[in-house]
This record gives C-alpha cells, structure tokens and sequence, in this order.
C-alpha cells in the first residue's frame, strides 16, 4: 500500500457543494438540515482512525434528522460521482490524488473509482466525507465490499492514515518448479503492534494480493529469461547472481516493499534459481 496525503476539502463544505444547486425546495430543505450530522461524522471518523479505533462508530440507516441511507447515496451517486455533478471536481481531484493514477491500496492496478472506505450503505453519513473516500481500482473496491470489520485488527490499511516507511515486511519465496514461482507473504517487522501485524496481513489477504504480484511476477522472469540466460553463458558463477542483486537494490530504493524488490531479492538469494531454476 502507498500512504497518501489527506484531501484538502473539509467534509462541510464538501457536502454543502453537492446538495447546492437542489430544485425542489422541500429536499433541499430536508438536505441541508443534515449538514451538521454529514459534519459531525466526518470528524467523528477522522478522531476514530487516528486513534485506530473505527470499529467503534456505529452503523447507522438515518442521518439525522430524516434522510435515509437512499437519500445520502443519492447525494454520492448523482450530485457527487456523476459528471457535471455540482461535487464532480470534488470526486475528480480525489480521483487524481494518487500517484501515477495507481491504485494506492494494491499498487498495481489503474484508479477506477472512489473507494469507500466505511461502505456508504452501512455508514450514509459518511457518502461524500473526503476522508472516507479513496481512490482504487475497481477490484480492491469490490473486494473490501463483503468486508464490514467489526475489531480493529480486521480494518484494511488506510492511505489516509496508515504509513509503514521502510521497514521491510513483504517477502517472497522462490517455489522450485518449472516455471519458477514466487510465493509472497507478510513478516511482521521489529516493532509492529499485533493489532497492525493483523491489519497488514487482513490487507493483504482481502486484496489478494499474494495471487496479484506473484502473477506480476511470472511475467516479469518471462521477460528477462533471455538475460538471464546469456549472463549464466558469461559468468556462470556469478552472472546472474550480481545482475538481480543489483536490481533488488535498485528497485528497494523506489520501493522497499514493492513486489519487484521481494522478487528480485527473492531470485538472487536462490541458488536453485540462479543455477538454471529460472528456465521454463
């Protein structure tokens, strides 16, 4: 996962811009009546993942004083998400804020929508708080659907909020067979809470991402057989052994926990893959 920076529109202002603009006067009414709860809530969610204790907000189905988990998921829906919506530039600098236009929950795949993070049909409050929203590829959104924590350990990473630096906690494992394989998993570093060991691991298995890089992968080594195979021919030895350190060391300056590095780093400690196990 990518930490991000936290959007810079206040959850206020945010809703206020999407029930602008209302014809009928008696749900703009009813609309704007809910803007202190939509408030309240936001702060309320920004307290709980700061303090890592989100499974305490409650699931709700009315916003108070009267608007239904319909209503406020007509507020995302078509005066958020839709295109020419009055909160469209709102969703669009979201959408846009990770970097490379990358899914910062599984690092691989392009943005394709916002993500909510407590879903809107359990949490209506929460529909357009920007801190609930977060950009993501249309599978880690529809994997994190079935999936309504109810402890702190079961919560998924949050770019928001969640920045595990450098420390190295993704590892892979060459898998002797023709082709190789590599099998990634998460090792919690010196240090780690149990509670944020859980949470990497939950991450990583709701997303699964194990399948997904060790798929990136697999292409990756058909892509770099054929070097592979001429540096075994100058320097069988040492040839191959000295260009995949040197990549896992390139790679781990970008990204130390990125599937590339715990590959490389994976291959170049193999002797059974340097000594012919990458041929097919």
């Amino acid at each position: 996962m990518w930490p991000l920076n936290r959007p810079t529109q206040a959850a206020r202002s945010t809703y206020t811009t999407c029930i602008s603009r209302v014809r009928d006067a008696r749900l703009a009414a009813r609309l704007n009546a809910a803007t202190a709860s939509v408030t309240t809530a936001s702060v309320g969610f920004d307290r709980a993942a700061q303090g890592g204790t989100l499974h305490t907000i409650a699931t709700h189905a009315i916003v108070p004083p009267d608007l239904t988990t319909q209503d406020m998921e007509k507020v995302y829906t078509q005066r958020m998400a839709k295109i020419g919506a009055p909160g469209r530039d709102i969703y669009d600098e979201i959408f846009s804020s990770s970097p490379h236009g990358r899914c910062p929950l599984c690092t691989q795949r392009s943005v394709a929508t916002l993500d909510h993070y407590l879903p809107k049909a359990r949490y209506p409050a929460l529909a357009v708080a920007p801190l609930n929203l977060v950009p993501a590829c249309s599978d880690c959104n529809k994997a994190k659907l079935a999936s309504i924590p109810t402890r702190a350990e079961e919560f998924p990473l949050h770019p928001y909020y969640d920045d595990l630096g450098d420390q190295i906690w993704l590892h892979a494992q060459v898998v002797e067979r023709r082709p190789a394989a590599l099998r990634y998993t998460v090792i919690a570093p010196v240090g780690w809470s149990a509670t944020l060991t859980a949470r990497v691991e939950n991450h990583f298995r709701i997303l699964r991402l194990g399948a997904l890089f060790a798929s990136e992968a697999a292409e990756e080594l058909v892509n770099i057989r054929h070097q592979l195979v001429t540096l075994h021919a100058a320097d069988p030895a040492a040839g191959i052994k000295k260009e995949l350190e040197s990549r896992a060391n390139s790679c781990a300056v970008g990204r130390p926990n990125g599937w590339r590095t715990a590959a490389y780093r994976a291959w170049h400690t193999s002797d059974w893959f340097c000594e012919g196990g990458y041929g097919c």
